[in-house]
């Protein structure tokens, strides 16, 4: 089939790592024409372009900067993006298209999905990844019931009708999805979760050592890492609270790493606090990152504990791929710590029980038996449901 993925994240390449090159790579290995639609934002200074490989093409299309940006830029661009990507289609992918897939963020891709089933009697899938607006209002970011809100929400709607079928990342989704919206046909919608392909293990080979003395972090210590977004969904305060918490003992190290709108707040914490066993490092290439995260021995998860959607970050999936366990502090309403815990991969809390994550953290960070344990469970639970394979044949189960 010819394949069309839209996409707010930037991709350069289909050899990078990531949920969608990963997924992408897959469908073009499978013999599938890949095309692919990526932002170009403002900030690199580049124009639209296509760029063209062995079963592969992708455009690049000019935008406004819709991520890490302020409120009024991001929105703008967002509701601009999809008569940028459409004309931009028409411009340079006139072939056609069997299958259009798109993930969320943004909800706004109405209209050029719209134009593809038309021209091409296409199929489409949704990739469920962020549940918006309603993730917006539970952090106080837009008002329940104001303008702005149902605008959203009418755009929520016509999205959701568009699709043919809908992947969600976990059980708990999909459950979210059909109650709040009765109208979605239950059949249409599915667990595709997100995942990954794996990388071979003699390609993932870690020298902790070097790694430890390259970012000056003490290897004796059990080394607790939480990598990605540093925004307001993450609930960060909690994490500085468990990082305070814990500055006196010195047989464990938190390693901090990522970008976003609270990475200041988070520099300046630090500078303020000059903790002795954490360490806060800006965003890195995802190579390096990757060395990084192999060298650590616990992966931490945080999330807002005001979230009434179940959000299920991909960070996960480093963590399950390094076999390390997952130690999480979130919401009631995302499964992804209570499968951990379930599954016997990790440990589980509402965010802000500070004395119970503590408690946890505590077990961790004293017995490495249970970190190899923990951490085989995660790596066997990847193999079974988080694999490109595992996501490739449920979304192909549609179209044979």
């Amino acid at each position: 089939m010819n394949i069309l993925f839209l996409t707010l994240s930037r991709i350069q390449s289909l050899e990078d790592r990531g949920i969608y090159t990963d997924l992408m790579r897959y469908f073009r290995k499978q013999g599938h024409a890949v095309f692919i639609v990526s932002p170009v934002e403002r900030r690199f200074q580049e124009k639209s372009s296509l760029h063209v490989e062995e079963g592969l093409q992708i455009l690049r299309v000019k935008t406004l900067n819709i991520q890490k940006t302020n409120v009024l830029e991001k929105g703008l661009g967002t509701l601009l993006i999809e008569r940028q990507y459409q004309k931009a289609i028409q411009k340079y992918l006139p072939e056609k298209m069997d299958l259009v897939m798109y993930s969320t963020p943004p909800i706004t891709f109405g209209k050029v999905i719209r134009y593809i089933q038309n021209r091409d009697q296409a199929k489409s899938y949704l990739l469920l990844k962020d549940i918006f607006p309603q993730n917006a209002v539970d952090l106080s970011m837009m008002k329940a019931g104001g303008l702005i809100h149902r605008f959203f929400q009418r755009k929520e709607k016509e999205l959701y009708r568009l699709s043919d079928f809908i992947g969600c990342m976990s059980p708990a989704n999909v459950a979210f999805l059909l109650k709040h919206h009765p109208e979605i046909p239950a059949a249409k919608v599915e667990v595709c979760p997100n995942s990954l392909e794996l990388v071979h293990s003699a390609e993932k080979e870690r020298d902790r050592q070097a790694i430890c003395e390259k970012f000056g972090i003490p290897g004796e210590s059990t080394l607790f890492i939480y990598g990605g977004n540093l925004g307001k969904p993450q609930g960060l305060d909690f994490l500085l609270q468990v990082i305070k918490s814990n500055q006196q003992k010195n047989d464990r190290f938190f390693i901090i790493i990522g970008s976003g709108t609270e990475f200041p707040k988070m520099q300046k914490w630090f500078k303020d606090n000059n903790p002795g066993n954490a360490l806060l490092l800006k965003g890195l290439p995802k190579k390096e990152y990757d060395l990084l995260v192999g060298a650590c021995d616990v992966g931490m998860i945080f999330l807002d504990p005001r979230f009434t959607i179940p959000n299920y970050p991909s960070r996960l999936l480093s963590y399950l791929e390094n076999k390390m366990p997952v130690l999480a502090a979130t919401d009631h309403n995302t499964d992804i710590g209570k499968m951990a815990a379930d599954n016997n991969y990790g440990f589980w809390s509402v965010s802000g029980e500070l004395e119970q994550f503590n408690s946890q953290l505590e077990q961790l960070a004293t017995d490495k038996g249970l970190i190899r344990r923990m951490g085989n469970n995660g790596y066997q639970f990847l193999l079974e449901n988080y694999t490109v394979d595992k996501s490739y044949q449920i979304i192909m189960n549609h179209f044979k």
